[in-house]
């Protein structure tokens, strides 16, 4: 069913950068020459709750490298439910998959939703690729407009497809840099936008987990009557906080990433 873990995560960094050009601008920011390379903390990936896309399927792709489910989350105002997964091997990044709950829309919204995830073939998703294929079906930009009125994520999971929504650094593995602060301030010197909603800085120590993100990169959608540059994708930023057994908390904090997910925002 699936490639070997390296493969995949190889073609999600890919694909992501594709759309993300900050992200080798960040990476330069932020690795000293000591540090061998960036430490993925994790990937975040997007779908909807339909049964052919849901998120159980788009977790069987990681489940089958190894990786077991550890903790869920919800989201009662963005309407959403979301997982995260994780492997034994500690160098692993950590998998975060959320879906829409479409029944809790418009029928406006249910109606296009159900319209794109009647174009996706049942082969596609089983196929090694799937969490990184991109879009499968075809949207027209007032489609996507309408979307966007009612739900951002959805507005974007409909342009973008499948792949990952955000890499994300982990601060714990930096040299030069032992704060979400001091890389906030470092990206801003350098005219990064942080995404400031809920506060530059989300979550705390007590929480034992801060995190931060640009804002999205730009980058071209061709719908299928037009092509349109909207919102990408971005970076995060986590610290982590050892728990009272000294080991790292892996988890995720549910109003903290509520504001991360709004790092896409159209609007912004």
């Amino acid at each position: 069913m699936q490639a070997d873990r390296e493969t995949l995560f190889k073609r999600l960094w890919d694909q992501y950068r594709a759309v993300t050009p900050s992200a080798d601008r960040i990476h330069r920011i932020l690795a000293g020459a000591e540090d061998g390379g960036i430490r993925n903390d994790h990937i975040a990936l997007r779908t909807f709750n339909l049964e052919k896309v849901n998120l159980d399927r788009l977790a069987a792709h990681f489940t089958a490298l190894g990786y077991e489910a550890a903790g869920e989350y919800h989201f009662e105002a963005k309407k959403l439910y979301a997982r995260h997964f994780e492997h034994e091997d500690p160098a692993a990044p950590r998998v975060f998959i959320s879906e829409l709950l479409v029944e809790r829309f418009s029928p406006g919204l249910q109606r296009i939703v159900a319209g794109l995830v009647e174009q996706v073939e049942p082969q596609a998703v089983a196929g090694a690729d799937f969490p990184c294929s991109g879009r499968p079906w075809q949207i027209d930009y007032d489609s996507y407009r309408q979307l966007l009125t009612e739900s951002e994520y959805a507005a974007w999971l409909a342009a973008w497809g499948f792949r990952a929504n955000h890499f994300t650094v982990s601060i714990n593995h930096l040299s030069r840099f032992d704060s979400v602060e001091a890389v906030n301030a470092a990206l801003k010197d350098q005219g990064f936008a942080i995404n400031a909603s809920g506060g530059e800085v989300k979550g705390s120590p007590e929480a034992l987990l801060e995190q931060s993100s640009t804002m999205a990169d730009r980058a071209e959608v061709r719908f299928s009557d037009r092509t349109v540059e909207i919102p990408s994708c971005f970076y995060e930023f986590a610290k982590r906080y050892p728990m009272a057994s000294g080991e790292l908390y892996g988890g995720f904090v549910a109003a903290s990433a509520d504001k991360i997910f709004e790092s896409t925002d159209a609007a912004a």
